[in-house]
């Protein structure tokens, strides 16, 4: 089975950009903790390409997803994306992707990759954001996150996909032991926030897609 994890830094994570499944293909992030507990299932069962681009919007997905998706052919994409869409209409460049658009184009990613591939099974990944040194001082507008996370999950709904959750699951792993364990500036994983990703992945992914 061969799996695209489709997204932005959160995703990326320094992965290598010349190297398709060798050792620094992964990056540091959660396609890596994802592809060391399938492949301890099984290391020949699944293929992952880890297809993250650092600072990527919806836009962005859109405009490469016929190179780093449907030229791959995959069995299943997993999509991560949407608080730089919020982050980046913070900065100097008010770049960001409202939501309206936000909506549309997410659209368009799910409807034309299933035109291209018909068989394929797409996971929705919740975005999340935590209070960190990132966000903190624009916490209120990073919370807008939460607005992009109903949709992501009204379209997982609409084009019967399937929508994996996190935020809540963040919220109850950071009240417990700190934001900065999981989210080490309030967007980007550490290794338990790499691992907590994993974990609702995973379970979607055996309980839906994997069968």
């Amino acid at each position: 089975m061969k799996i695209v994890l489709f997204g932005d830094s959160i995703t990326d994570m320094q992965r290598a950009r010349n190297d398709l499944t060798g050792v620094f293909a992964y990056g540091a992030g959660y396609p890596y903790v994802i592809n060391s507990k399938l492949s301890e299932r099984n290391p020949l069962e699944h293929l992952l390409i880890n297809r993250g681009i650092g600072g990527d919007r919806t836009v962005d997905l859109y405009a490469r997803i016929k190179m780093d998706v449907w030229n791959h052919n995959p069995d299943v994409l997993s999509i991560l994306i949407g608080v730089n869409d919020i982050w980046h209409e913070l900065g100097p460049n008010q770049n960001g992707v409202d939501i309206v658009r936000f909506e549309k184009v997410y659209r368009m990613i799910i409807e034309d990759t299933l035109k291209v591939l018909p068989n394929i099974k797409i996971m929705l990944c919740e975005p999340f954001v935590l209070k960190g040194v990132a966000t903190e001082e624009k916490y209120e507008e990073f919370l807008k996150v939460k607005d992009y996370a109903k949709i992501v999950k009204k379209l997982a709904q609409e084009y019967n996909q399937y929508f994996v959750p996190l935020q809540d699951k963040f919220d109850e792993m950071s009240n417990k032991y700190g934001n900065e364990i999981y989210l080490y500036d309030g967007v980007h994983p550490h290794i338990a926030g790499a691992t907590l990703i994993t974990n609702q992945w995973l379970k979607v992914f055996d309980e839906k897609v994997n069968v």
